[in-house]
């Protein structure tokens, strides 16, 4: 694996991390929960597109990064309509207005997870 997917790789665990340690609280940020899993999600695919020298824009549009990416993990695009869905976590709710419920946690968390399984497994990530 080349140096800067491992890079994007990390970064992306870190926002996993983030995601899977607040969600097992008795009372998570939910906000936080749905930022992080947009965040760790669009890393990992950035990392797939970078192991395979694809370019993609500076952009945190989930359904956009899933298309140059379906090439290499076809079964992203089972997770279209999720992956649409979380892209609005990406700015949005950082900042007053929109507040996140454990709901909506709940199932950002495991869009991540799955995209997390399915790169790790693509990239024989231990």
């Amino acid at each position: 694996m080349k140096e800067i997917t491992k890079q994007w790789i990390k970064k992306a665990e870190e926002d996993y991390i983030v995601t899977s340690r607040e969600i097992e609280l008795d009372k998570p940020v939910c906000s936080a929960v749905c930022f992080h899993s947009q965040q760790a999600v669009e890393k990992y695919i950035k990392a797939v597109l970078q192991e395979n020298e694809i370019y993609f824009p500076k952009t945190h549009d989930l359904e956009k990064l899933m298309d140059l990416c379906k090439e290499y993990i076809p079964e992203l695009e089972q997770l279209a309509d999720g992956l649409l869905w979380l892209t609005s976590y990406a700015v949005e709710v950082r900042y007053p207005g929109i507040t996140a419920r454990k709901k909506e946690a709940i199932k950002s968390y495991e869009i991540a997870k799955k995209v997390r399984d399915m790169v790790r497994r693509h990239l024989d990530v231990d």
